[in-house]
């Protein structure tokens, strides 16, 4: 089962879910991200971007720009550290993913990207 994102006129997340078979189960959890490439018009951008949902292979996120088709975006998950003992990791590594599909909705693009290392 997929789900299908779109925003309503107040600019509320609308799910709808259809029958299709994944690789990976998806879990709907909204956190921010850094997005980081070129995006449609070839420029170097880095962005605010909010997940939608996210696998081990891939996510639905939201950002402000029309991404390349197949291009490549790093996705950075922004954390604060909140204990300065070594034995705790102070953040996790930068996520490389290949931008697959998108569409508009409103003043927001919805891109589904494919990392391009499973997440373990």
């Amino acid at each position: 089962m997929t789900t299908k994102h779109r925003l309503d006129e107040q600019g509320t997340v609308v799910t709808r879910f259809d029958e299709e078979r994944r690789a990976a189960q998806r879990i709907q959890l909204q956190i921010p991200l850094f997005i980081r490439g070129n995006d449609a018009q070839g420029q170097q951008f880095m962005e605010l971007a909010k997940a939608l949902n996210i696998s081990s292979l891939g996510a639905l996120i939201t950002c402000p720009r029309s991404l390349s088709l197949d291009g490549v975006i790093t996705i950075t998950v922004p954390a604060p550290s909140i204990s300065s003992t070594a034995l705790l990791p102070t953040g996790m590594p930068p996520i490389q993913a290949r931008v697959k599909r998108q569409h508009q909705v409103g003043d927001v693009h919805v891109v589904g990207v494919e990392f391009l290392d499973p997440l373990s």
